[in-house]
């Protein structure tokens, strides 16, 4: 897959310590990552929630950090739309 918008996780990355090395585990998966439908997403990371729109929102670090994406199964990309703190995800309007 594709991975756009790593400037977005470099920068939480930058003010989050404790997520750098997830979001890092994270984007190499993705980008190693060949999905073709939402079971196969599902099939790799059971906790991710699909919601409308090929959006999925993204469990990381035990549930403390929430990562929102859009991914186009067909163009294989995967678009970082948001990331954020579990108390953050909870403002968060899909």
């Amino acid at each position: 897959m594709t991975l756009v918008g790593k400037r977005l996780l470099t920068e939480f990355a930058q003010r989050h310590a404790a997520a750098r090395d997830t979001i890092a585990a994270w984007a190499a998966e993705v980008e190693a990552a060949a999905w073709r439908s939402p079971a196969d997403l599902k099939a790799r990371y059971a906790s991710a929630s699909i919601v409308a729109n090929d959006r999925v929102v993204f469990n990381l670090k035990g549930n403390r950090f929430r990562l929102d994406a859009q991914i186009n199964y067909s163009a294989q990309i995967v678009l970082v739309r948001r990331i954020g703190t579990h108390a953050e995800y909870d403002s968060w309007t899909f």
